[in-house]
């Protein structure tokens, strides 16, 4: 015998404030880079992207799927590294009607101010598979480093 279940009536409310939550905590939980809302705001889509911190350096990892390599552009400027490019809408030529477009298309740009720790002159970037693959060394004086403890030897005990 089959059993019948039914759906629970989801509150509107509740589904605004698991919205609400979800965007706090990626707002609060962005460790050292921090996005720059006024150069996102003007394009068509943004990439998302994973953050390490590593001892000797951070990586970033920006997934751009059905980007060209050479499409992508990233500059840094002072403290500003910008990952920009541009993803183009190949137009099916076969298709008689188009019922619905999902995916994004168009311009991209995602901004980072970068720490004071990481050496901008030796950036390297890596593109495969639609990833992108961003390496940056930190100076050579925000790695960590061991600091050697000298034991003090304690002085001969007076003689009575």
């Amino acid at each position: 015998m089959f059993g019948m279940t039914r759906r629970p009536i989801r509150d509107p409310m509740l589904d605004l404030l698991y919205n609400l939550e979800r965007r706090m905590g990626r707002v609060f939980n962005e460790p050292l880079l921090f996005d720059t809302p006024e150069v996102t705001a003007a394009t068509a889509w943004t990439p998302v992207v994973d953050i390490f911190e590593e001892p000797e350096r951070l990586r970033i990892v920006a997934e751009i799927p059905g980007v060209k390599p050479e499409d992508v552009k990233i500059a840094v400027e002072g403290n500003l590294l910008t990952i920009s490019g541009t993803k183009e809408q190949v137009a099916e030529e076969k298709a008689e009607r188009v019922y619905r477009y999902e995916r994004t298309y168009g311009t991209f740009e995602r901004s980072f101010t970068l720490p004071a720790t990481v050496d901008a002159d030796h950036i390297k970037a890596s593109y495969e598979n639609g990833v992108v693959h961003l390496t940056l060394p930190k100076v050579e004086k925000a790695k960590p480093r061991l600091v050697k403890v000298d034991v003090a030897k304690p002085e001969k005990a007076l003689k009575a």
